[in-house]
């Protein structure tokens, strides 16, 4: 299972994640997030990291606003977490690979939901329902959701995830889940990650999967 550690606005924090071999460091690109990472880590600093894949996450975003973004941070994917449609997600793919995210409740229609968006993405992403909201809820949904999912297509897993969770993770048998998105529980204030929480958990996630 791989490891994405979102809402990075730090350098430090970002080089850390390098050190501890996580395998995505997610930037917030969207005005209304505590998380908004465009004043707080510069496009040069992310641009020349290496060991780690760079993702962008949108929301409602522009098509112009995501591809300069992309060449400006040097991005390797992006993350559209509005209400982007297959067409959107269709271009942007055609620079680099695409996850796109879905906000589950209570209950999931996953064929109405997603069945129009696997031809046009790689990955999909699963956040906590949050009415009006984009995700960050710091929720977790009803992953007993996931067993009925009736795909392939390879998905991330997020919402409400932190230290407590790990042993129940670990357990789950969804052969379509790829990675874990954690974010604001491992956090000390929006955008400030609490590094020994991350090496912690992956620590305990690389031990289990790494083996």
């Amino acid at each position: 299972m791989k490891i994405k550690v979102c809402g990075i606005t730090r350098k430090e924090d970002l080089q850390q994640l390098v050190e501890y071999q996580v395998n995505y460091a997610g930037f917030i690109f969207y005005e209304k997030s505590p998380r908004f990472a465009a004043p707080k880590i510069d496009a040069r600093t992310v641009r020349e990291i290496s060991g780690i894949k760079k993702v962008g996450v949108f929301v409602n975003a522009s098509l112009e606003q995501v591809q300069r973004t992309i060449l400006d941070y040097g991005l390797d994917m992006v993350q559209l977490h509005g209400d982007e449609t297959p067409a959107f997600c269709a271009t942007i793919r055609e620079t680099v690979p695409v996850i796109k995210a879905f906000r589950v409740g209570e209950n999931v229609n996953w064929s109405a939901l997603l069945a129009a968006y696997i031809p046009v993405t790689d990955y999909f992403l699963f956040d906590t329902e949050a009415g009006k909201a984009y995700g960050g809820t710091g929720k977790r949904f009803n992953w007993e959701l996931l067993q009925a999912y009736p795909y392939a297509h390879p998905f991330y897993l997020s919402g409400g995830i932190g230290l407590e969770e790990t042993p129940e993770l670990m357990q789950l048998q969804l052969p379509a889940l790829f990675a874990v998105d954690v974010n604001s529980r491992f956090e000390e204030r929006p955008g400030v990650k609490n590094m020994e929480k991350v090496r912690l958990f992956t620590d305990q996630i690389q031990s289990t999967y790494l083996k």
